[in-house]
């Protein structure tokens, strides 16, 4: 059975000398309905639905340059020898993290030229981004990366998965830890989980530093299943690493954010 099966066409659409990958339009679901969310909750917080629009325009696009550049700096040895494959993001390789870092610091810079609070900004973004986040692993599903170690057809029949992700799953004559799944299934019920805590007594800044907290939580342990990882030097799995750092700082800061008065405003109160 194992040598009829095919992987899933990563192409989504063809137009002439074009091609639209799934990669891309998976992506791009997940950033329009992440934008949707965060301008809806904008206006209910006195901010103009128009302010995320032009944040967008400019956060995406750094976002997954950045993305990229993370991506392919841990993975040099390979694409200084292939050069002309650095552009070609459709075939996967862009780390979450990277785009994270581009994106916050596009929206400081975005911030203080609206003279608007980052951690209000950041705040209401927080649902959208992990929604963003779950949605997007589904490219990762789609050009078959993002995978576990070996495991067999009964285990992820047990599991009650369907045949199209079992099948999709079978990768160099193996089958293995759908890791793509276990994370979005993460990142869906950390939306589900932010939304609620819009509701919850929390400070400035202090919903966008939950976000930071639950990601990195999955994303460590789920990190550790995968045979992908970018590593650092060889022992250690880098967003495993950062994933630490980004809990750590989180604590930290809302920690002396309320020592020190720095986060006196709730986010009901905005």
């Amino acid at each position: 059975m194992e040598s009829t099966i095919q992987p899933l066409d990563r192409a989504f659409l063809h137009l002439g000398p074009i091609t639209v990958y799934w990669y891309g339009v998976i992506i791009g679901v997940g950033v329009l309905l992440g934008l949707f969310i965060a301008m809806r909750e904008s206006q209910k917080r006195g901010l103009p639905k128009e302010m995320f629009i032009d944040l967008i325009l400019f956060a995406v696009p750094i976002a997954i340059i950045c993305a990229r550049i993370y991506y392919v700096s841990f993975k040099w040895d390979y694409y200084s020898q292939h050069l002309n494959e650095i552009p070609k993001i459709w075939q996967g390789g862009i780390a979450i993290h990277g785009g994270l870092i581009g994106a916050v610091i596009t929206a400081i810079v975005f911030s203080r030229i609206r003279k608007v609070s980052f951690w209000r900004l950041a705040d209401i973004a927080a649902p959208s981004i992990i929604l963003g986040q779950g949605i997007g692993r589904w490219g990762n599903f789609m050009n078959q990366e993002a995978f576990g170690n070996p495991v067999s057809r009964a285990f992820l029949e047990n599991l009650h998965l369907p045949d199209f992700i079992i099948n999709q799953m079978y990768i160099n004559g193996m089958y293995r830890h759908p890791t793509f799944l276990y994370e979005s299934l993460w990142d869906l019920a950390g939306f589900v989980i932010l939304i609620l805590l819009r509701r919850a007594p929390l400070r400035r800044g202090e919903l966008f530093l939950s976000y930071l907290i639950w990601y990195s939580i999955g994303r460590y342990f789920v990190e550790g299943m995968r045979t992908d990882s970018l590593m650092l030097p060889d022992s250690l799995r880098i967003a495993q690493v950062v994933s630490l750092i980004l809990i750590a700082v989180a604590i930290i800061l809302i920690i002396v954010r309320r020592v020190t008065g720095m986060s006196k405003k709730k986010y009901t109160e905005e």
